[in-house]
């Protein structure tokens, strides 16, 4: 089971993006933008989009496939990974590849156990 089907219960969609453009928002929004954490996976406004990205973008390195103890969430733009991961390798490059997705200011570690 992918990281998207396991937090939030979602198949991934046939064109989903970890940084997609922001589609266009309806008439009447005085031309404002979508915020870059709340883009969801097609560029769409979503609530979770930040972590569904994030999720994404660990469903597609398959060296995390056989995770299925670490979640993640979002408070604003900083990512919160929690749970535990094995080692502090693993870590480091969710770490990264989470800082990577458009949007993300700060990933916080501290409700993670290592080992």
């Amino acid at each position: 089971m992918g990281w998207l089907q396991r937090l939030f219960g979602q198949e991934k969609p046939a064109d989903a993006q970890v940084n997609p453009e922001p589609a266009a928002m309806s008439k009447g929004t005085g031309g404002e933008t979508i915020p870059p954490e709340r883009l969801g996976l097609n560029g769409e406004y979503d609530q979770s989009g930040l972590a569904k990205r994030v999720a994404l973008a660990f469903d597609l390195d398959s060296s995390f496939d056989d995770i299925d103890t670490l979640y993640v969430a979002q408070l604003g733009s900083t990512v919160v990974l929690k749970g535990s991961v094995l080692d502090q390798a693993t870590l480091d490059q969710m770490v990264e590849i989470a800082s990577g997705v458009t949007g993300a200011t700060d990933v916080q570690t501290d409700q993670v156990s290592v080992g």
